[in-house]
């Protein structure tokens, strides 16, 4: 019979990511030892990616009002009902790694990214909510708010390899969509227009860019690989393919590129 690190190797040969993340956390305890307490707890004592995730987001939640023990049972519930939390965390990780000059490994996201960490809070909240425990996933938000700044209803639904860059400040209400891909910086609002009630939030298209400090509002529709400037109030559709800018937002032009969450590239010129 194999035996349990047999059996975290296999695995770890199917999962690239979590091979990546072991291999910082390593090199983090050779190159900073006042950091490898932290590195064996958050990844080198566990042996599954989701586990190590878990474990972390448990650290950052926990409360006098909710133990990090119960945390953790709730995360790994909620991984084990749905694997595609945790196939999108990889792809969140992968997508902070590819577009943020800030990050030089796949450790770090995990470590100490708050837009990442918030994201994952956010999915295990989601993943509550569908399930009819709403009560649970409100505490969740209130808690991942509180801890990262970041406001993500637990009923908007957030695809995967989604960046938050900075992430202080950003609300998401309960109806949005928002598509594989996504890149977003900070202060970034995806709200509705007042009190009205049912569909109201946006749609955010696949390989959007969201700059910092936008505003898109209303049940509004933000096509596919769109930029949104800086700074931006955007009550209309747009479709897919361009940039608007101001306040209102208008079209100023194409998106200057094919995958402009990837490029991070705001310049309007």
């Amino acid at each position: 019979m194999s035996t349990k690190a047999e059996k975290s190797l296999d695995l770890s040969r199917l999962d690239p990511v979590w091979v990546q993340v072991r291999a910082g956390a390593e090199e983090l305890v050779k190159r900073e030892p006042l950091m490898a307490s932290l590195a064996h707890a958050v990844v080198l004592h566990h042996h599954s990616f989701e586990d190590a995730l878990g474990y972390r987001i448990a650290q950052k939640l926990t409360s006098p009002e909710m133990s990090e023990l119960l945390l953790r049972e709730i995360a790994a519930e909620a991984f084990s009902e749905s694997n595609e939390i945790v196939d999108a965390a990889r792809a969140d990780v992968v997508a902070v790694f590819d577009r943020d000059p800030a990050c030089h490994s796949y450790l770090q996201p995990i470590l100490y990214f708050k837009g990442f960490q918030a994201l994952q809070s956010y999915r295990i909240a989601h993943n509550l909510w569908k399930r009819g425990r709403k009560d649970l996933a409100y505490f969740i938000q209130m808690r991942t708010s509180e801890v990262f700044g970041v406001d993500i209803h637990p009923g908007a639904q957030i695809g995967r390899g989604v960046m938050i860059d900075h992430a202080h400040s950003i609300v998401i209400g309960e109806t949005a969509v928002v598509g594989d891909d996504v890149s977003m910086l900070h202060s970034v609002t995806l709200g509705g227009t007042g009190k009205e009630d049912g569909d109201r939030h946006p749609k955010i298209g696949r390989g959007v860019l969201l700059g910092a400090g936008a505003a898109v509002l209303g049940n509004i529709t933000i096509g596919e690989c769109s930029r949104v400037a800086s700074g931006s109030v955007v009550l209309e559709d747009v479709p897919p393919c361009k940039t608007v800018a101001g306040v209102p937002a208008r079209i100023v032009g194409g998106a200057g590129c094919s995958h402009p969450s990837h490029s991070m590239d705001h310049r309007l010129g």
